[in-house]
This record gives structure tokens, sequence and C-alpha cells, in this order.
């Protein structure tokens, strides 16, 4: 009796102490999910900052060509940042992005200076295969592959195979694209694009100051199939890519071509037929401005030959 009395008196006298609202049940609150979103973004690397300055022009000569021009390669800036995952020889690795909202990502691939020879292939969905291709690379550790994979409407999956042999592992980093790797919107705005017809080439030379090229390839919506390669010499191919995607506008290809030494060119080649005209972009990515690379090579008798000897 006495511990229902208490009861009753809490109550009674209850609300007058706490408040009419002591007994009211509270609905659920809102959380505002702008400030998450916007830092989710921020984290993401959505917005692609623009770069400024002055770049050399498409062949030997030099001229503007926009903000293509930079003073380090901010497309093997990635090796520095990022953890490489081993893919040995005749293995796959996945990288799954099931957020939607990622629009692109950065594929970089490299060896010690033995061949690269792998597949890349886009995955969205079951039995859906947008966009593949196949890269060969002569030296992996003087000219490292890097490229932008357009990845809209997620959720996505990249495969990456080595298709070489056991004894040719390769180093890979696939990850989101923060920015510091030129846009292909930007890039298109900047460059001088050419089309090129169905079973047609063009080849696009490059003087030895460049150190490494942009090549943007998009349709109007058409698919693409296209091959790219990297000449040095005659005959000599130093690189090869063959890209097919079912949506050049949707997925354009871009990638960054190494180009060290003198004499590089860049061909590009429309597999597709006649019906199927590609728009190609090719221009200088970053250019040396170190004057000592132009000097003159001195060679026969100098100082300290044999010619110098005292008999």
């Amino acid at each position: 009796m006495k511990f229902d009395s208490k009861l009753l008196a809490l109550c009674v006298f209850g609300p007058n102490l706490l408040g009419a609202n002591a007994f009211l049940v509270k609905g659920p609150q809102s959380v505002n999910a702008a400030p998450l979103k916007a830092e989710y973004l921020t984290n993401l690397g959505a917005s692609v900052g623009t770069t400024s300055g002055t770049s050399t022009g498409t062949g030997m000569g030099t001229g503007t060509g926009g903000a293509m021009t930079k003073k380090s390669n901010e497309a093997t800036t990635i090796w520095d940042e990022a953890t490489p995952v081993t893919v040995q020889g005749g293995s796959l690795k996945t990288w799954s992005f099931p957020n939607p909202m990622m629009e692109r990502c950065h594929v970089a691939l490299r060896t010690e200076g033995r061949p690269l020879d792998a597949d890349l292939e886009l995955w969205q969905g079951p039995d859906n295969t947008p966009m593949k291709m196949r890269v060969y690379v002569e030296d992996g550790g003087l000219r490292p592959f890097g490229a932008i994979i357009e990845t809209p409407r997620g959720p996505n999956t990249v495969a990456v195979r080595n298709i070489g042999q056991l004894e040719f592992p390769m180093e890979t980093i696939v990850s989101v694209d923060d920015g510091s790797f030129t846009s292909t919107a930007n890039f298109q705005a900047e460059a001088k694009p050419m089309t090129i017809q169905g079973g047609a080439l063009r080849t696009y030379p490059f003087s030895p100051v460049v150190e490494s090229v942009a090549v943007c390839l998009t349709t109007d919506g058409r698919p693409l199939n296209t091959r790219i390669e990297l000449l040095q010499g005659p005959n000599n191919i130093k690189q090869v890519m063959e890209v097919y995607t079912e949506d050049g506008m949707d997925r354009p290809f871009f990638a960054v071509i190494e180009t060290p030494g003198s004499g590089n060119v860049v061909r590009v080649v429309n597999t597709a037929t006649v019906e199927f005209p590609l728009t190609a972009s090719v221009e200088p990515y970053v250019v040396s401005d170190d004057a000592a690379s132009m000097a003159p090579i001195i060679g026969g008798d100098k100082e300290g030959s044999i010619i110098d000897r005292v008999w």
C-alpha cells in the first residue's frame, strides 16, 4: 500500500514538477543532410579544379594549347599517395565502387622495368561490360600506364587481369579520381579535336621536350573502337592500347602516355567501320622546361679521350 500511494502521488504532482511535456512522446527529429553531402563530395574530390598555364602545340613545334603544360607530372603522383596492389602474372583483381555518386576512377599500372600486358574491364551489372581495354607496354617502369575510366550510374567494378607470364608481375592502383588528373571535360574544352573516320588513322609527332602526351577520344554517342600506339623510331612500337567503349560520349577514353626520349609519335587508328567516326584530341601534357635537355651531345675527340694521351 505504501508503494501504491507513492506512485499515485507521483502521477498527480509529477506534471507540476516536471512540466506538462514530461509525459509527451517526442517525434522524430529531422537531420540536415546538406553538410554531410558537402563533406562527402569534398572527400570524394568530385569538384575538379582547373589549371592555367602555357602549353606546347601538337607536332614538332611549340604553341599555345590551354592549360595542359605542368611543371610536374600529376599523372604519376598517384604512386606517392596510394599503396599499389601487386597483380601476379595470370591473376585477376577487382575493385568495386558501390556508391553511385562516383563518376570516374583513376587506373595506374606499372612494373619494375619488365613488359606490361594487361586487360582492363568495367563491369556494371551482371554480364554487362560497357568498356574494355587491352594494354601493352614494352617497359612498364619507364612508361607507366595511367587512364581515367568514366563510371556513371553506379555501382561499378573495375577488373584488372595480368595476362603476362608468372615472371611479369605488375603493380596496380585503382582509386577515385581526386581531380589531380586533368578531367576529360576540361581537356576537351582546351584541346584541338580532329575527326578520324572509320578505318582511318592519324599520327601526331612530338618534340623531345614533351615528356608525356594526353589522349582523349570521344564519339557522338556511338560505340568507340580504336587502337592507340606509341612509336619511337621506324616500326618500333613501345606501347599499344586497344579500347572499346559502348558509348563514346557517355564514357570517353582519356589517358596519359609517357614519351621519354626523342622521336616519339602517337598513332591513333579507328578500327571501326566507316559508320562510326571518332573525335581525337592529342596534346602535350607535360613539357620539360630544363634547358640542359636541349644541349647537344658532343662526341669524338674530347678531353680525357685516347687522342689526348701522350705516347
